[in-house]
């Protein structure tokens, strides 16, 4: 009897703790379960992105377009791209493939980052926030006749970002720096209606907000500093771009930060230009390096 006394103690201690381990592992696995859970619902997410970044089709620009800045097509058609490059007041127009463009002169030298087409006319952006609208047709003369010039429409600030919404006839102007944005940590994006004789009205303004941006990266190493904008007339989502610190983010139509995607630079030499087609394929434009010219990325719609 005290034999089989002591080997049920025993027995009882060994169960205990083998009872222990078990809800120890057991934790540890749900824990792990979670986590993995976690993950996978961050990588659903991303994979939700209807773009493979990694995997575009190229188009290398002419050598005038070696610095190429802003990107439009002229009521989506992707036969023919438009484009500026940030030296000289040229507009110009080309397929993708194409071995050499047609150009327009517009204005003189200047810095030059970016364009839009609505209504039919086309309104260039300088850098100081200047901008130049004249009508589509006159891009096959030599020199556009009849610019008009629009100065004092914004803030006193670096401007780097411009695009059309044609659907509600209105125009955005985005923020590259600031002395009040730097004080804030946003981007400032002011809205203008257009007018059926190119009129500008101010309609509004917006704040893209840097915390949010570096919230949603998980990084704060660099200030962002946004090079360009276009709107996913699909999705009605706005796809900003910058090419300081390589990265796109999606926002809402209010320009509230949805997700960012870091873009690889070896793809990515400088992006400074963004586009969609009318089949809503995406389009990044590059300024050129010291291996290579300048180029359009091109990034089909997942089906």
């Amino acid at each position: 009897m005290k034999y089989n006394k002591t080997f049920l103690a025993s027995s009882l201690l060994i169960s205990v703790a083998f009872l222990g381990i078990s809800c120890v592992n057991g934790n540890r696995d749900d824990k792990k379960s979670d986590s993995t859970s976690a993950v996978s619902t961050v990588s659903a997410e991303k994979s939700d992105f209807p773009y493979d970044l990694s995997k575009p089709v190229k188009y290398n620009m002419p050598h005038n377009l070696f610095e190429i800045s802003g990107i439009v097509f002229h009521n989506g058609d992707p036969k023919e791209v438009f484009a500026i490059q940030d030296e000289d007041g040229d507009l110009f127009h080309l397929g993708l493939s194409d071995k050499e463009s047609k150009y327009t002169k517009f204005g003189g030298k200047g810095d030059y980052e970016d364009l839009a087409i609505i209504n039919n006319y086309v309104i260039v952006l300088k850098s100081n926030g200047e901008l130049h609208t004249f009508p589509i047709s006159e891009i096959n003369k030599p020199e556009v006749a009849n610019v008009v010039k629009t100065k004092d429409l914004v803030p006193k600030a670096e401007y780097e970002g411009l695009a059309a919404d044609e659907k509600n006839n209105m125009i955005y102007v985005l923020t590259k720096d600031s002395k009040p944005d730097s004080k804030a940590k946003a981007s400032s994006i002011y809205s203008f209606k257009f007018g059926a004789d190119g009129a500008l009205t101010a309609a509004g303004e917006f704040s893209l907000s840097h915390k949010d941006i570096e919230k949603a990266s998980g990084s704060s190493k660099s200030r962002f500093r946004p090079s360009a904008l276009a709107k996913n007339l699909k999705t009605n989502e706005w796809y900003v771009l910058s090419s300081v610190n390589k990265v796109l983010v999606v926002t809402d139509t209010d320009f509230k930060v949805k997700a960012t995607y870091p873009l690889d630079p070896a793809l990515f030499n400088q992006p400074e230009g963004i586009a969609f087609d009318r089949d809503n394929n995406l389009y990044i434009s590059n300024e050129g390096g010291t291996l290579a010219a300048g180029n359009i990325l091109l990034f089909k719609l997942k089906k």
